[in-house]
């Protein structure tokens, strides 16, 4: 395209431009285009994913609440009253709660694929909570098998759509208030063999047929 062509045309120059950088991106090598990372906040699927719980803690004042992370730490530098990481295999969400009501906040994230009986862990989430307590809950869909058997023996057992998720957590005996998901095709090929960091190539897009991450927020009834 000439210089005064693309003068005349400055919105058909930027999409050529375009063109050309996702042609370039797409010829990198998978390494190069798909970075490894082993940091889970660096993760492309769980961008959308990290904002979206954030936004919620965020809007359900943290200082007044205390919270317990199962088989997680990610949220303990938030400013909760008061915080308890529940750790595997201490504590196992499917065995009896031994101190039931205790928390205002349970936070459950990429844990419900790994345990036996989804059903009866659901349950145990809402029996952790005080009423009127909060949960959030998180769990991959279009991602491969991955399991954890030399360190904690966790199996990978289940994947949830959107409404799989909200019909778990409703037999567990929760007030589901949002189910959330975000996903597209890119991202999927790019943890195929790996768990792709987010770069500025990547993008944040959503196919909703295609979820990578689904996510709920539900409460215990009152």
């Amino acid at each position: 395209m000439s210089t005064l062509e693309s003068r005349r045309n400055p919105l058909r120059t930027t999409g050529a431009r375009l063109r050309n950088i996702v042609r370039r991106v797409r010829r990198l090598p998978d390494p190069v285009r798909y970075p490894h990372t082993a940091k889970p906040l660096e993760h492309w699927q769980r961008i959308v994913l990290n904002d979206e719980v954030s936004r919620h803690i965020d809007s359900l004042g943290p200082e007044r609440l205390r919270a317990a992370e199962i088989s997680g730490d990610t949220h303990a530098d938030r400013n909760w009253k008061e915080y308890s990481s529940l750790m595997y295999p201490e504590f196992d969400i499917c065995e009896p709660i031994a101190e039931p009501e205790r928390f205002d906040v349970v936070i459950c994230e990429q844990v419900l694929e790994h345990v036996p009986d989804p059903f009866l862990a659901a349950s145990n989430l809402r029996e952790l909570c005080v009423p009127g307590g909060h949960v959030i809950v998180s769990t991959p869909f279009l991602v491969k098998v991955h399991e954890m058997q030399l360190i904690y023996d966790m199996k990978d057992y289940w994947r949830f759509t959107p409404r799989g998720l909200r019909t778990l957590l409703e037999r567990g005996g929760l007030e589901v208030h949002e189910v959330g998901s975000w996903g597209n095709r890119d991202c999927v090929v790019g943890n195929f063999d790996n768990w792709s960091a987010f770069r500025r190539w990547h993008s944040l897009r959503n196919e909703p047929d295609l979820p990578v991450q689904v996510w709920a927020f539900a409460r215990r009834p009152e």
